[in-house]
């Protein structure tokens, strides 16, 4: 594809549906047909490989991800092998440790991984998730005493504490601590081992990974020292393999990038989740109605919002305990909770979202590079969702706090390329904030609210290449296909490409002048568009499915254009329904001919 083609609007969509732009995602025609020649796939599936970045000689292990070839050695985590030291210590020893967690996915799973990790190794763990509300984020003195007082000599720390210096400092001669981590910070605490690809003195390079993949190389490196010493002589090494699972959960629900090792993880992750062996995730799959094997669209919008919905609005550690429940029954009511749970958290939600997103439009309309909204007692719990909303909708950083007291308690999600946990962890350190830290896509934060003009102006000009952004992210269209192109066996070889995510999105295609035959509304809110369209001159059918279109403009078109030809865009998977395989097309927009 030369240079104007590629910078053309593709067929012209300058402004679809939606509001947005095609663009082409660029790919060099020549390796990617390098690529599909040498591994014998079609042509569109090496264009995909290329327009990813993936080398010719790197593209087989892409296709085929596995820990043999992509797992590092877990030693190039600084202070990882004095951490697996300590604890393959309290494993001969058979201590009682702490496991200290947070209140979201990631917190809950790396906590569940180091709590089932190490009971099957024969110590006696106690595990504690703050609560939201009474507690905060991160360590607290009381409840770390408290897990000293049930006699914990080892207090490990997972999804947080690399904020937390002074608080574990003032555990130093009751017990040791160890914080496995993957938060920004200026500096590790006073602690025996911070397990932190994060750290800034940290040379592994394995930043992209989420706290539960810390604990899972952890847990490596633990094995392989109590290997040394001979601890497995008479008994048998755990199944690190069956604890990928949650690494794979965490690594979707945290939002890391799927490629080198996050993608192996989480593709065998997948793989033993399909197999429906722990009780309380296969409970989630249940009420979720999760029939087909799970992929990371399962994880990242079924599983892990149920899971998020607890530590947000209800008893914090209730996804911790469904994740280490081993009876069906209790697994089944527990997930039962969470679901409900989840569906009050959705009614917070769009109480406040209304309110935010006008107050978006109105901070847009003002020439904002990034967007900052609040309200009085909105829930902290919820505020997190909004701010991706907000997000999503304008192409910005977007920071959402709720007031009370007189302080502010929010959170913020930023667009690739804008490293917002850099930004929240510069303005606490200029003493605009009392609290805050976090990653590059996510962070939190607290302050009096007397300060929140100070701090929008800190982000706008930490943050000031946002403005430059479009109000709408152009979709990256990678190829077009004919209706009767659209076969289940391509369907499979494009599955190929998955786990699909940040980093590796799912191959976006668009179907040029097809034409809806028949659209209706189709789930239990009313709120999917299902239609079939057909190529031009008639020639082939395909269901197409428009996913939470509600009443915007996709359904809109959709249903009331029977018969006219759109340009529509979206992802061709490969279905499963009634013991039938076939292929479907997800729609995400559309703009007319």
């Amino acid at each position: 594809m030369d240079a104007g083609l590629a910078d053309a609007p593709v067929l012209g969509v300058a402004r679809s549906l939606t509001g947005r732009r095609w663009v082409w995602r660029v790919a060099e025609e020549r390796i990617g047909l390098g690529i599909a020649q040498s591994l014998g796939v079609p042509e569109i599936v090496g264009r995909l490989l290329a327009g990813r970045g993936i080398a010719a000689e790197a593209a087989a292990h892409f296709l085929e991800p596995t820990l043999r070839a992509l797992l590092p050695d877990p030693s190039v985590l600084a202070d990882m092998d004095a951490a697996a030291a300590r604890l393959a210590d309290a494993v001969h020893k058979g201590e009682t440790v702490g496991v200290f967690g947070d209140y979201d996915v990631d917190g809950a799973c790396s906590g569940a991984l180091m709590v089932l990790f190490l009971r099957e190794l024969g110590c006696t763990v106690h595990a504690h998730v703050p609560d939201r509300m009474s507690e905060g984020y991160g360590p607290n003195l009381p409840a770390l005493r408290a897990l000293v007082g049930r006699g914990a000599t080892l207090i490990v720390c997972v999804d947080c504490g690399t904020a937390s210096g002074p608080v574990l400092g003032a555990l130093a001669g009751q017990a040791d601590v160890l914080v496995l981590d993957h938060h920004k910070a200026e500096a590790p605490p006073p602690v025996l081992a911070t397990v932190n690809p994060n750290r800034l003195d940290c040379p592994s390079g394995l930043t992209g990974l989420c706290a539960a993949g810390v604990a899972f190389l952890t847990a490596v490196a633990t094995v392989r020292a109590l290997r040394r010493g001979r601890f497995f002589a008479t008994r048998r090494e755990p199944d690190l393999l069956g604890l990928l699972d949650l690494v794979a959960l965490a690594t979707v629900c945290d939002v890391m990038p799927l490629t080198g090792l996050n993608r192996a993880l989480v593709a065998q992750g997948l793989k033993m989740m399909a197999r429906r062996e722990r009780p309380g995730l296969a409970a989630l799959l249940e009420v979720a109605q999760i029939r087909d094997r799970p992929s990371a669209v399962t994880l990242g919008f079924a599983l892990g919002p149920r899971i998020n919905a607890a530590g947000r609005i209800s008893e914090a550690d209730l996804g911790l305990r469904l994740l280490l429940e081993r009876d069906p029954v209790a697994a089944r009511a527990l997930a039962a909770t969470l679901d409900a749970v989840n569906r009050q958290r959705q009614l917070v939600e769009a109480a406040m979202l209304d309110a935010a997103l006008l107050e978006g439009e109105r901070q847009m309309a003002g020439g904002r590079a990034t967007l900052l909204v609040t309200g009085a007692d909105w829930h902290p719990g919820v505020v997190g969702i909004v701010a991706g909303r907000l997000k999503e909708r304008f192409n910005r950083p977007a920071c959402v706090a709720g007031i009370a007291d007189g302080m502010a308690k929010g959170s913020g999600r930023s667009v690739p390329g804008l490293d917002l946990g850099a930004a929240v962890i510069a303005a606490r350190q200029a003493g605009l904030l009392a609290t805050g830290g976090g990653h590059a896509m996510a962070a939190g934060f607290s302050l009096p609210a007397d300060r929140l003009t100070a701090f929008h102006a800190f982000l706008e000009e930490r943050l000031a290449g946002a403005a430059a952004l479009p109000g709408s992210a152009d979709l990256l269209v990678e190829g077009t296909l004919a209706v009767r192109g659209c076969t289940t066996d391509l369907a499979r070889q494009l599955a190929r490409l998955a786990p699909f995510g940040p980093g590796n999105e799912e191959p976006l295609l668009v179907l040029p002048r097809a034409r809806v035959v028949r659209a209706d509304r189709v789930g239990r809110e009313r709120t999917t568009i299902r239609a079939f369209v057909e190529g031009e001159g008639g020639l082939g059918r395909l269901k197409a499915v428009a996913f939470r279109a509600k009443d915007g403009p996709l359904a809109a078109a959709l249903l009331s254009r029977p018969g006219t030809p759109l340009h529509l865009a979206g992802h061709l998977r490969v279905e499963e329904w009634n013991g039938t395989v076939g292929a479907g097309f997800a729609v995400s927009d559309a703009a007319p001919v």
